[in-house]
């Protein structure tokens, strides 16, 4: 047996609803379930692309809000992308997009914190 892919990345949040209308609203993932788990409940998305997707957790003690960060994804016209973003009223961090020899990419972070990074590869994944 081997090991494949990585399938589910988990984003400690504050408050699920108000990171899951984030993520489905401003950066275009889409809820791929909401459901009751005991006492918790398990929302998953998935970003528009395809891959690995997201839930977004309350129950890691050791997983605070906001303590992710260097989260890559991919995007196409990462230019477009920031200026999406910023009309949307995503906290990014660059005036501009960075160019670095792998790609070009820009900083975000969710309401939480959680810190994400959009790039355009100069390479083929």
């Amino acid at each position: 047996m081997a090991l494949r892919s990585i399938s589910i990345v988990s984003i400690p949040v504050s408050d699920q609803d108000r990171a899951a209308e984030f993520y489905e609203h401003k950066l275009g993932f889409t809820l791929v379930a909401d459901n009751p788990m005991g006492d918790q409940r398990w929302v998953q998305l998935a970003p528009p692309g395809g891959g690995a997707t997201i839930t977004l957790v309350t129950w890691f003690p050791a997983m605070p809000p906001g303590g992710v960060r260097g989260l890559v994804i991919e995007c196409d016209e990462v230019a477009e992308t920031l200026e999406r973003f910023r009309a949307q009223g995503v906290t990014v961090h660059q005036d501009g997009v960075e160019k670095a020899p792998w790609g070009t990419f820009f900083t975000f972070e969710d309401p939480d914190g959680n810190g994400w990074v959009a790039q355009e590869s100069a390479f083929p994944a």
